[in-house]
């Protein structure tokens, strides 16, 4: 029997790339024109950060909590989970978020006030999760079919999230930053496993998350 400090990442690997990216593909097209939607709402709550009308904080909350919801159950929980048994015990973190997301809404304890070096960062870091995502496929060599989109697929959505949340301030905020956090490490380390070069995408958006926290507390 091999000793564990002998086995590698891949070795943990439960598919394979063209499963995983299929899941992609079938979601795609199960939710179509759904995409159009959550890509709207995503441009909506940048919007909302820059313009700041009343109650600005209450709306971009709700829409975070709804797609945070739903990217758990429709695609971590009924698709992910069934390639990938341990995604059965992470999908619940996105349920998690979605909660903390409307317990800071309706405590009126999220603000997204920010305008300092950390918070425009984020805003770029929100439109790569966005705008970019979405255009990555040909890149890589995947058929447009497997993009991921922000509201469908969780990394462009977490991605944007910590974005907009770097625009936040409030007593939820390093909560509402660590989960999205945590799964693009578990992403990045899942692509690296699997050979795929976009591993670096994931893991270089939670980096920049952090470097603009630090960044923040520098300057204090």
């Amino acid at each position: 029997m091999s000793e564990w400090w002998t086995y590698r990442l891949e070795d943990f690997l439960l598919f394979s790339p063209r499963v995983y990216w299929r899941m992609f593909e079938l979601a795609n097209a199960a939710f179509w024109p759904l995409q159009l939607l959550t890509l709207a709402a995503g441009l909506a709550i940048v919007l909302l950060v820059l313009r700041r009308p009343r109650r600005h904080g209450l709306w971009i909350a709700l829409v975070l909590a709804g797609l945070f919801a739903f990217v758990g159950w429709s695609l971590l929980w009924r698709r992910y989970a069934a390639i990938n048994w341990a995604i059965a015990y992470v999908a619940p973190a996105f349920g998690l978020q979605a909660l903390l997301l409307v317990f800071g809404a309706a405590r009126g304890g999220l603000a997204f006030d920010r305008r300092d070096l950390a918070a425009r960062l984020g805003l770029l870091i929100a439109v790569i999760g966005l705008v970019v995502y979405p255009l990555l496929p040909p890149l890589f060599g995947r058929p447009w079919a497997s993009a991921e989109v922000f509201g469908i697929a969780p990394d462009p959505t977490a991605i944007a999230a910590l974005g907009v949340l770097l625009a936040a301030s409030g007593v939820l905020v390093p909560l509402l930053l660590a989960i999205p956090l945590l799964w693009l490490l578990l992403s990045g380390l899942t692509l690296h496993a699997m050979g795929d070069p976009q591993a670096w995408l994931p893991l270089l958006a939670a980096a920049a998350t952090v470097a603009a926290m630090t960044l923040r507390r520098i300057a204090r």
